[in-house]
């Protein structure tokens, strides 16, 4: 009898992801995966696992990740002290280095690999490649922090085109050399907007915007951009999600059909999100 439950069960899920199945073949949906959404492995290696299945049923998937935690904990044993301003990270000549090894080497790499472990293909690209992120000195204040001028995306189409996963360190760069730590949400905005995505999905460590934040069960699932005008002069956005809303907002209005801030902590939260029609996280709409 047990066995006939489980097998109803996962029957109704089958059946319950069949239209979303249909809805999101042959699309693209960008993934941002935030550095603080990384910090357990096994949970990494199970994203990985699910954005492998959503791209084995054709969903076209564009991976990009930050990396705050491992540049800090990098820079902590090299003796150098992180310095945050409004949430930006102050880089200055050597910390740009390391932010290069850690994002375009280390996790890079990593993530490319898990992909390819679960049987995934995937290409390993940064901001200078191709000229992927073009960039700018956003301020003096900050050091090489860069301000998106230009995204070529190209590179990224062909990559989707040859049927692989390309998965983007968010580093820039201009013409004279000098190579920007630029911010993960923004430079995934810039990019879903550049692609037209049908989804661009923000995975952090918070379940979304929360009428009470520290309360997960007052998630508001769906707002407008006109709501979440309404919702900062309240003060229900505020701090740190500021910003990532701002970027939403941003990408709907470079062309993203709907973007979704959600959990990334919670397990197949992709999956939840994108196949099933409980959803996940808060999702931002014109």
């Amino acid at each position: 009898m047990l066995n006939n439950n489980l097998n109803t069960q996962s029957t109704e899920v089958l059946t319950q992801a069949l239209p979303y199945i249909k809805r999101y073949t042959g699309k693209t949906v960008v993934i941002k995966y935030g550095g603080n959404a990384m910090v357990d492995e096994q949970l990494k290696a199970q994203v990985m696992q699910d954005i492998v299945l959503l791209w084995l049923i054709g969903v076209k998937i564009v991976l990009v990740h930050g990396g705050g935690p491992e540049i800090s904990e990098l820079m902590g044993k090299l003796g150098k002290k992180s310095e945050f301003i409004d949430g930006l990270r102050v880089t200055d000549k050597e910390t740009v280095d390391i932010v290069q090894m850690v994002l375009a080497g280390k996790v890079n790499k990593t993530l490319v690999n898990l992909l390819g472990m679960n049987g995934g293909k995937a290409i390993g690209l940064c901001g200078m490649d191709g000229k992927l992120i073009e960039s700018t000195f956003k301020d003096e204040k900050f050091g090489f922090v860069g301000e998106i001028t230009k995204v070529n995306i190209d590179v990224v189409t062909d990559i989707l085109e040859n049927g692989y996963i390309p998965v983007i360190s968010t580093l820039g760069c201009d013409t004279k050399g000098n190579i920007y730590n630029i911010n993960g949400d923004t430079a995934a905005a810039a990019i879903a907007g550049a692609l037209n995505a049908e989804r661009l999905i923000m995975m952090t460590d918070i379940a979304g915007v929360l009428k009470n934040k520290d309360d997960v069960s007052t998630l508001i699932p769906q707002i407008s951009i006109k709501d979440a005008k309404s919702l900062k002069k309240e003060g229900v956005i505020s701090g740190g999600m500021i910003p990532k809303v701002d970027c939403c907002i941003d990408a709907l209005k470079k062309g993203v059909k709907n973007v979704v801030i959600m959990d990334g902590t919670v397990p197949h939260s992709i999956i939840t999100e994108l196949l099933t029609d409980e959803g996940a996280g808060t999702m931002i709409t014109e």
